[in-house]
């Protein structure tokens, strides 16, 4: 190959100078030639791409075509509805809807209703017309410990810190909550300048870094907590135990990238690695979580407080409902974050493979309150992929009284899915820190787009609900929702997941579903004691555990 590359050379060398003593301009593709003969040089000699060592300058072609593929994908190959993670139809209905143009569809579904999976509304021959609906319902958040509950939309902006989204894009963000009358989550990366600017309700999410709140060590610092608490935009106050797309995986933020801004946001010493442990350090059992909340509430003059999680072990959630139960301490929400759920960076095993799905896991959650007795003063927020109306609709059927989205939000401020959210090249400015690209999102503008999707969807799914004979999402139960298993079975989501009865949970004999993680489960642990069981009811219900 090198032989055959200085032949090339020579060939294209001397062709370009007898063309040039024909025509003297074309001297000038010596310009061209020059500097792609020293690149070739370098791919000859560096030593870490064996296809660009063995193919100089052409083997880097493969790399801008590794660049391209997803763009080309998207635009001339994917159809309406085979795009990841968001398909073509929700993306185009997601900016139609921000837009506040036309977003009716012609000529049918682009659906196969025969696939497995396909899911869908039953309707009523009551339907409810749509002037009688409220469009814009909201829902209160507060239990009994709480003195200053928040009456929220139903549908909010999900966790986004600044530093992963650009400075224009948390403003556009906020604004856009004021406008829609709606909430946005800081995100565990802080409570920024620029989260509070704009004036739009906040929900304030305090991460294992505990940034904006925590002492020089990393340890949560209650006099900066309540500081920023007491804040009149902060409605809300979110616990993030983990989050669905790299549940237990914490994360690290270099020096490097630690500016002056952000260190003076998040609290933490420039030139320093910042860590973020998978785990949190004020409290190490189901107990001292429920006291930490507690004792958040009390600090920020009795605002609500929840904790966000991303289902794993059963028993864990098992642990802290007990927890809550035994102390008497009710959280005044739970944000339940589908193994779905997205990150502008996460290993892939972490994204494809840990966390349970959005659906199980709603199920679960309020299956558990309800059978501990304790939903009725717990909200539960559902979190993952939710874009559309019957997003909305299917979570509420599943027990969530409110939901968020990060995803669709971003696509309302003009996010393309073009994949680059941790490259700091995002072209639209979302998800960069490069003042030239982050200068082309204008506020002023994507501020109305976002308010006009929120609008929209909420409106859709709250019309759907009206096709349906129902009022508002607290009166849509699972038996609502049909999903095809097969060719010739089709169940509802009552079948797929059943309910438990109320109490249930607080005396034997258990659900029969719920007997092996309820006898592991201890209010004053997150660890499963399988000793708690024989080794037999251990073995038929998880024999690798026992041959462990």
């Amino acid at each position: 190959m090198i032989r055959a590359f200085f032949i090339v050379s020579l060939i294209i060398f001397a062709m370009i100078g007898a063309w040039g003593y024909v025509w003297h301009p074309a001297l000038y593709l010596y310009v061209i030639a020059f500097p792609l003969f020293i690149v070739g040089l370098y791919d000859l000699l560096q030593t870490k791409s064996t296809i660009v060592r063995n193919f100089p300058v052409l083997g880097r072609l493969r790399f801008l075509m590794e660049d391209l593929r997803p763009k080309v994908y998207q635009y001339f190959i994917e159809s309406e509805t085979n795009g990841t993670p968001f398909n073509r139809q929700s993306r185009s209905v997601i900016y139609q809807r921000a837009k506040k143009v036309d977003d009716t569809r012609a000529f049918g579904t682009d659906l196969d209703v025969y696939q497995d999976g396909y899911e869908w509304l039953n309707h009523s021959l009551s339907a409810i017309a749509h002037g009688q609906l409220n469009l814009k319902p909201r829902v209160t958040v507060g239990g009994p410990q709480c003195t200053q509950p928040y009456s929220a939309s139903v549908y909010n902006i999900s966790a986004m810190s600044f530093g992963s989204l650009s400075e224009n894009a948390i403003l556009a963000l906020n604004s856009g909550a004021k406008l829609g009358g709606f909430a946005h989550n800081t995100g565990e990366g802080g409570l920024s300048d620029y989260h509070l600017q704009p004036g739009g309700d906040i929900i304030w999410q305090i991460g294992t870094g505990y940034f904006s709140c925590r002492n020089n060590d990393g340890t949560f610092n209650t006099e900066a907590f309540t500081q920023r608490a007491i804040l009149p935009q902060v409605k809300m106050i979110e616990i993030k135990l983990s989050q669905g797309a790299k549940p237990g995986h914490g994360g690290l933020l270099p020096a490097a990238k630690v500016t002056a801004e952000i260190a003076r946001i998040r609290l933490v010493e420039m030139g320093h690695d910042v860590e973020s442990p998978p785990r949190h350090s004020a409290f190490s059992n189901p107990v001292e979580l429920v006291h930490f909340i507690k004792k958040l509430r009390d600090l920020s003059g009795g605002k609500p407080v929840g904790f966000k999680l991303c289902i794993g072990h059963k028993s864990e959630f098992l642990a802290i409902c007990k927890a809550i139960v035994r102390e008497q301490i009710y959280p005044d929400f739970i944000t339940v974050d589908g193994g779905e759920g997205g990150t502008g960076a996460a290993p892939l095993e972490f994204s494809n493979s840990i966390g349970m799905p959005l659906r199980e896991a709603l199920a679960f959650v309020y299956d558990v309150l309800t059978g501990f007795d304790i939903k009725q003063y717990i909200k539960v927020i559902a979190s993952g992929k939710v874009a559309t109306g019957f997003d909305l609709v299917k979570n509420f059927a599943l027990g969530a009284d409110m939901c968020n989205s990060a995803r669709g939000m971003m696509f309302a401020l003009g996010c393309i899915q073009a994949l680059e959210c941790n490259k700091n090249s995002c072209p639209t400015g979302v998800a960069t820190q490069d003042k030239g690209l982050m200068r082309g999102l204008v506020v002023d503008d994507k501020k109305t787009r976002v308010a006009y999707f929120h609008n929209q969807t909420v409106s859709a799914a709250i019309q759907m609900l009206g096709a349906a004979g129902l009022q508002h999402p607290d009166d849509i139960q699972r038996q609502f929702i049909y999903r095809r298993v097969s060719a010739n079975c089709i169940q509802t989501y009552d079948e797929l997941f059943p309910y438990i009865p109320k109490g249930s949970l607080l005396q034997t004999p258990y659900p029969q579903r719920f007997e092996r993680d309820m006898a592991v489960s201890s209010y004053d642990s997150f660890v499963p004691d399988y000793t708690k069981i024989s080794d037999v009811k251990l073995a038929a219900a998880n024999p690798h555990v026992v041959n462990s």
